[in-house]
């Protein structure tokens, strides 16, 4: 019988977090079930850094961004005795099994040590929506409103200086924020990493609007966006301590581009870590206020080496190791219905 889980957040933080660790807490203590919170990820964990958590300590999360545990991208599997020290830290602490909040990095990570026998219950959050198996994360529905309130200020100074605005927001391998937010702010190109894009025929698509009197445009582009092979040259970014490239910039180069095959001035708005922050919407609360219920539910029945999902307007269990299996990326029919409307 379950009596003790452990919580932890892992990866980049993003709105909602805190409404997910207070529903776990409030389902998990109607079960008797007690509650512990590890320090800023994996790294808490491994470093046995954790604190009891009640319905005291997590009252009044609710509309709060970031999260109370704090977090890190520390990967187990690159740590020494990585798996052994989870495995320590679950005894000394008398856990059953451990609530993992992350995105795809944290989630993968949770898929291998469920199959070397960690119980684990996942919940999926990133606002980069690029997690499998379901339909919504939490915190993408607020960076989608961050992103999409940035397109509508930059559509009046845009058009009082008939200028082209290039918004670049995050995305490293799923554009579904550029897609969201360039179609809901009317962006007249949106780039994602989905589509390699044509930077001549972004600039012939620009001048077609000016001919026809639309001297102003705006371009939303995904950090992760790519050009088609032997279009143009992107610098190679610089590595992070992970090994993967720190993306950020190509707004810049869409820009310089843009000003050299049209004329017409660019200007750059980076929206980088503004899209993490802030108060979650209302449909994030509610998100993750069903995922943590349905995640301690879980944990609560043993029914380890799962991930809550969105379906069909529910939260359902599925598979880790299905959610983890592959990206969600952005799919060709959402982006046609996107291009009908660039010009």
């Amino acid at each position: 019988m379950v009596s003790r889980i452990g919580i932890l957040t892992g990866g980049g933080d993003c709105p909602g977090l805190n409404a997910a660790i207070r529903a776990v807490v409030r389902r998990a203590d109607q079960a008797n079930v007690l509650t512990f919170g590890f320090r800023a990820g994996w790294k808490g964990v491994l470093d046995l850094e954790v604190d009891q958590l009640t319905l005291s300590t997590t009252r009044g999360l609710l509309h709060r961004g970031g999260t109370i545990l704090g977090t890190s991208r520390v990967d187990p599997y690159r740590e020494p005795n990585g798996v052994e020290r989870i495995r320590e830290a679950l005894e000394v602490h008398r856990l059953d099994g451990l609530v993992v909040i992350g995105g795809e990095g944290t989630l993968s990570a949770a898929t291998r040590l469920t199959e070397e026998g960690i119980p684990i219950v996942g919940i999926p959050k990133t606002i980069d929506n690029d997690v499998a198996a379901t339909e919504l994360t939490i915190g993408f529905l607020t960076a989608v409103r961050t992103a999409t309130e940035a397109v509508d200020r930059l559509h009046s100074t845009a058009e009082s200086h008939n200028r082209v605005m290039v918004l670049e927001v995050m995305g490293r391998h799923a554009g579904w924020i550029a897609t969201y937010s360039g179609m809901a702010g009317g962006a007249d190109a949106i780039l994602i990493p989905e589509v390699p894009f044509d930077i001549d025929a972004v600039g012939r698509h620009l001048k077609h609007r000016a001919g026809s009197g639309r001297d102003f445009s705006i371009v939303v582009v995904a950090e992760g966006a790519l050009p088609l092979d032997g279009t143009l040259e992107i610098e190679e970014p610089p590595k992070d301590e992970f090994g993967r490239p720190r993306l950020g910039g190509i707004g810049h180069a869409i820009a310089h581009e843009i000003e050299t095959r049209t004329g017409f001035p660019a200007r750059v708005t980076i929206l980088g870590h503004v899209q993490r922050g802030g108060s979650p919407t209302a449909m994030d609360r509610v998100l993750a206020t069903q995922m943590g219920v349905k995640a301690a539910e879980l944990a609560i029945d043993s029914r380890w080496g799962q991930m809550t999902a969105f379906q069909n307007h529910a939260v359902v269990p599925v598979p880790l190791a299905e959610a983890t299996a592959r990206l969600k990326t952005v799919p060709a029919s959402l982006y046609h219905v996107a291009e009908t409307f660039f010009g």
